[in-house]
């Protein structure tokens, strides 16, 4: 008999060790690869072969399996993330805001243009358009990227309210164009008589359109934003994160790391950073009145 109760024990152990040899593979395998989910802020093309570039470049430098993609649209990547589909976040500064405060998405490094950590936004008229101050947008299709972009739509709103026009009344259509080259183009091809943007968005499509700094002027600018950043979801792996922060901070001083962030969202580099780096834009928002939560629904 006690013969028979070591042999179900010695089963019953078997069967246990082989239901945990059957959990999830290890993270950063090619079973289970770190994704890395880029938001669509300018040409999808773009951001999916440089997204792609520095997956792999990551994984050369750690032994980590990544892999990138690009959401459909701003809170697609921070709601992937909430729901632990997505580890890591290219994301501006308010989805990162939104994210940190709903999931506890944590910022590790910030982005840097032109030598600083900050950024403005811009609204955008063509130059034959007549419009010369903000009160002339009353009555004037308007322009923005989406609802979850800072510099896009936040920032802009909040200037525009503060000079006395409201976005959801005073325009005589809006339009969602999606990313901020797309606001550009609309604005250039006369589609919409003014566009919300990041400082210089005019500069995504001069490629295609060169006189584009003749043909599209700079109306009014935004008081500064932080940049957006790199984040990781709450649950990753501290050594794990502190590899590819490594490994990102290296990619960034190589030239083809270089060419890649430039051509991702016209990154220059990248800086460490942590989630207080955000609380003056939380500032901002308290003091305009503004619920983020509100903002984004």
């Amino acid at each position: 008999m006690k013969r028979s109760y070591w042999l179900v024990a010695l089963v019953l152990v078997s069967l246990a060790l082989m239901l945990a040899g059957c959990g999830e593979p290890e993270l950063g395998t090619e079973d289970n690869p770190i994704v890395m989910s880029f938001v669509p802020s300018g040409d999808t093309q773009d951001i999916i072969a440089s997204g792609d570039e520095l997956a792999a470049m990551i994984e050369a430098r750690t032994g980590l399996v990544v892999q990138a993609n690009v959401g459909t649209d701003f809170a697609a990547v921070r709601e992937a993330m909430g729901a632990e589909q997505a580890h890591i976040g290219w994301l501006n500064t308010f989805n990162y805001v939104l994210a940190n405060e709903k999931y506890g998405i944590d910022a590790a490094l910030v982005t840097m243009r032109f030598g600083a950590t900050t950024y403005n936004g811009q609204i955008n008229v063509r130059a034959d358009s007549g419009i010369t101050e903000l009160d002339d947008l009353r009555g004037k299709v308007f322009c923005w990227v989406d609802p979850n972009s800072t510099s896009g739509y936040i920032i802009p709103r909040i200037m525009l309210l503060a000079n006395g026009i409201d976005p959801d009344a005073d325009f005589a259509q809006t339009v969602e164009a999606g990313s901020h080259n797309n606001v550009i183009t609309q604005v250039y091809n006369g589609d919409c008589d003014a566009g919300a943007s990041y400082v210089d968005a005019r500069s995504s499509i001069e490629e295609d359109y060169p006189d584009v700094n003749e043909q599209v002027v700079v109306l009014a600018t935004t008081t500064d934003i932080p940049n957006d950043n790199v984040a990781f979801i709450e649950s990753f792996p501290e050594e794990m994160r502190q590899e590819i922060v490594t490994a990102l901070l290296e990619i960034a001083g190589t030239p083809e790391g270089q060419e890649a962030l430039d051509t991702l969202y016209s990154i220059e580099g990248l800086q460490e950073a942590d989630d207080a780096f955000y609380d003056a834009f939380r500032a901002d928002l308290s003091q305009a009145g503004l619920d983020i939560e509100e903002l984004a629904e």
